[in-house]
């Protein structure tokens, strides 16, 4: 076998096996990192002391007090950094900061031997502020003028010219929200110091590298004298990307100020508050169609709310822009991104990385243009779909373009899309008060790291004389079953079955310079590093059996533990057998591997290029039930066809698609973030700090069927054993059922009427979408509309200055979404 991509007969890949640690999973049996605590005697425990301001200076920091309180035994500030006071890859956000930069930023952490002693001491911790003017929301940042970073356009042909041209065109805009982690297991680290003055930190990180480089530059250290473990995570979704290294940082600070263990575990609230979310964003858009319902061009300005620092902004910000075409072919484009600055947390990654938002904007527009267009949302959607031999707005030809008409066709008859859709018309005839809505949504989401550099990755594999493997890899695993797949890859490129496969946890001082377990990336990275490690070995062990079946190395096959060759199945060896041999010859039986993504190239400042290796494709049918009287409704089915390449592991695949499904729902329908915008005393403080105030999925709003079928014959040349990433894609999957509540509630009016939703879309949003619904019954088909509303037509041949968003304030509009006059008028078709 020559391609990455090729399969051996009888693969382990490809087997649906269970997660490696499903068992301890369900035992309770897993360690995380706040586990290994009862394993340091003497361990202290670390508590913050939270900003009472969204934005504040600090005028005084009185520790003192904290002294008296028994169990108190250091406090840390920034006095006692002996290197750099800085909790961040881009040497923005200090980890002791003189000014609170939103509501519950950590000012000092408190160390003691108990958690209730390091509490009340932080209690102690007296902080003066001087209050500073503090911007909370988009809009009010928009409005002041309050950006950072780059503003990157993504661009194609001539949008404005086009424009012009086009026979039907539609202006809006479309703000909503971000999302909470909330992963299972909170912030947590756990460091001591060894006897030669190595720092070891036990860290809930997706970054284990990242990791180990803040804490060095914190403590004035070398990345060799700082070792990150991390053993496994109770989810992570983004969340642990980045924002863990503050927290590893302070346990590290405190050990080696103390001599003693430090642990750090943000309990919930605290989590909340101190830690980034999904970006919520505004989009300011106007698309023109033929008459034929074509998208001909579309121009747009979106902001992202960064919160008080870039972190990983810019990123994700890139890959909106990069996204915001989804499945469809504009042939005129030009998008505008900006970054708000807002003094709420430092928003992050978080599963899709921006994608997600870029995708909801045209989603948002095909769901509301549609209506006013007369045509039916499914077809709009199909008959904008890319096409084999077009390229994306930053010059990418979409590979595989048919695999989306394919999926969107498979999907129409595994859902029963025609019969369904008749019966749920008649539903809606019958019933005045409750309706259903069945909407259908595709995806196309590119998978790779932007910046070119983090596609790649390392691994370390051994064999043992007794024919047993363990294998390193720098990907980390939050429960995504990454450690599953690296096992299966192993054994396939080995030939020997699973059970003889064992992985070792993640850690710097095995595999160094890792990039994130993100993107999506992990199983493509690191699968490919395991296997060239594997390869290695492989080669080694043929050119012994070769000597000992007396046939050429070339036709030595390595296959469930016995070693053959071609032809000569007759005479075999076990696997066990051969590196045994191997070891009398003096051959290694170890191999560090390596894997780097190729063919991927970008250039940030133009934003062209190709940064993605591939496209994943899917597509998701979902129908709902809603109640006029109170816009609470049911998920009823939601069927699904995703593209997961040849899976490695068909069931971890499944698990990620019902999974990421699930979680983009919530994004889209329940999980709502409030912040307190009042000019009282709580102003920005997060309202919504508890799982009792923020509303997560739970089984109610699982479909109550749910059917998930992966794309079949869909090889990827150039990935491991031809298999695609399935983290992130699935979760924009849940477009479907937005849709699909947007149909919902648009069946309480006129055919025609353009329905405008919130996101998330909770049963509140719903509600009033249902009641503007009503209200146009009777109405005349959509033409202009006052300013607040969503997607307005220009009627021909008359004067359309006054159409579209911000119609009495276009200077507003200007100066709010950073856009072209040419978002906020239009003129005659």
């Amino acid at each position: 076998m020559t391609s990455l991509a090729d399969r051996p007969v009888n693969p382990v890949v490809g087997l649906a096996v269970p997660h490696e640690s499903a068992y301890l999973h369900v035992t309770g049996a897993a360690l995380y990192t706040d586990d290994l605590v009862g394993r340091m005697p003497g361990a202290l425990h670390a508590w913050p002391v939270q900003a009472s301001h969204a934005h504040a200076r600090v005028t005084a920091l009185r520790i003192e007090q904290a002294y008296q309180v028994d169990g108190v035994v250091r406090v840390l500030t920034a006095a006692d950094v002996p290197g750099v006071n800085d909790a961040d890859a881009y040497h923005e956000e200090q980890l002791f900061p003189g000014e609170a930069q939103f509501f519950g930023h950590a000012m000092c952490w408190v160390l003691g031997e108990t958690l209730e002693a390091a509490r009340l001491g932080a209690q102690a911790v007296d902080v003066e502020y001087e209050v500073l003017p503090a911007v909370l929301t988009l809009t009010e940042a928009i409005e002041a003028g309050s950006f950072q970073g780059a503003q990157p356009t993504v661009s194609r042909g001539d949008a404005a010219g086009a424009l012009q041209r086009a026979p039907r065109r539609f202006t809006g805009e479309f703000e909503f929200g971000g999302q909470e982690h909330f992963y299972l297991e909170t912030q947590a680290a756990l460091a001591h110091v060894d006897e030669g003055g190595q720092v070891f930190i036990q860290s809930s990180t997706q970054h284990p590298t990242e990791t180990q480089e803040i804490v060095a530059h914190v403590l004035g250290l070398t990345s060799s004298q700082v070792t990150v473990q991390c053993l496994r995570m109770g989810g992570a979704f983004g969340g642990k990307e980045m924002q863990s290294h503050g927290v590893a940082a302070v346990a590290a600070l405190g050990s080696v100020l103390t001599g003693r263990p430090v642990r750090v575990r943000l309990n919930r609230t605290q989590d909340m508050t101190m830690t980034g979310k999904r970006h919520p964003f505004h989009a300011a858009w106007e698309v023109g169609f033929d008459d034929d319902g074509r998208i001909l061009a579309l121009q747009a300005t979106i902001t992202a709310d960064g919160g008080w620092s870039l972190n990983s902004s810019p990123a994700v910000l890139g890959r909106a822009l990069c996204h915001i075409d989804n499945a469809y072919f504009v042939p005129d484009i030009e998008v505008r991104g900006q970054i708000a600055k807002t003094n709420k947390t430092s928003q992050t990654a978080f599963r899709g990385f921006g994608g997600p938002q870029g995708m909801l904007v045209i989603e948002d527009i095909m769901g509301r243009c549609a209506p006013a267009l007369g045509i039916d949302p499914v077809e709009l959607r199909r008959r904008n779909f890319y096409n084999p031999g077009q390229s994306t707005p930053y010059g990418q030809p979409v590979r595989h373009a048919e695999r989306l008409h394919e999926i969107w066709q498979q999907l129409s008859r595994r859902a029963n899309l025609v019969r369904r859709r008749a019966e749920v018309a008649e539903f809606n005839e019958a019933h005045a008060h409750v309706k259903r809505g069945l909407a259908l949504t595709p995806v196309k989401f590119g998978i790779s790291f932007n910046l070119v550099a983090l596609n790649q990755a390392g691994a370390l594999v051994h064999v043992y004389r007794d024919g047993s493997v363990l294998i390193n890899h720098g990907g980390t695993e939050m429960g995504q079953g990454l450690h599953t797949k690296m096992r299966q890859v192993a054994a396939t490129a080995l030939g020997v079955p699973l059970r003889h496969v064992r992985l070792a946890p993640t850690r710097t001082d095995k595999v160094p310079n890792t990039s994130a377990t993100a993107a999506s990336s992990g199983a493509d990275l690191n699968g490919g590093a395991v296997k060239n490690a594997c390869n290695q070995i492989r080669s080694r062990l043929a050119e012994v059996a070769a000597r000992k079946l007396n046939i050429d190395p070339d036709d030595v096959r390595f296959v469930d533990g016995r070693v053959t060759g071609i032809g000569f199945h007759e005479e075999a060896l076990s696997f066990e057998e051969v590196v045994s041999a191997a070891y009398l010859q003096r051959i290694p039986l170890f191999a560090a591997g390596y894997y780097r993504t190729e063919g991927i190239h970008w250039d940030s400042s133009r934003m062209q290029g190709e940064p993605f290796k591939y496209f994943a494709y899917g597509a998701a049918a979902s129908e709902v039930e809603v109640d006029g009287f109170t816009g609470a409704y049911r998920f009823l089915r939601t069927d699904i066809v995703h593209d997961v390449g040849d899976s490695l592991s068909p069931m971890v695949d499944l698990g990620q698609i019902e999974g990421g499904f699930v979680q983009g729902a919530g994004w889209l329908t329940l999980e709502e973030l409030r912040w307190d915008t009042s000019d009282g005393k709580g102003r920005g403080r997060l309202a919504t700090q508890a799982a009792s105030t923020y509303k997560l999925p739970s089984f109610s709003e699982m479909p109550e069927e749910f059917n998930v079928h992966l794309y079949e014959r869909a090889t990827e040349s150039g990935v491991v054993y031809g298999s695609k990433a399935v983290g992130e894609p699935p979760l924009m999957l849940a477009f479907s059922v937005r849709e699909a509540l947007r149909e919902a509630a648009a069946a309480f009016g006129p055919a025609d009427h353009v329905t405008e939703l919130a996101s998330p879309a909770t049963p509140e949003a719903v509600f009033w979408a249902v009641q503007d619904a009503r209200a146009a019954v009777g109405e005349h088909a959509p033409t202009a509309r006052e300013s607040d509303r969503a997607c307005t037509a220009p009627t021909p041949a008359e004067d359309t200055d006054n159409v579209g968003i911000a119609t009495s304030s276009d200077s507003v509009l200007a100066s709010r979404a950073g856009s072209v006059a040419t978002i906020a008028k239009t003129q005659d078709a």
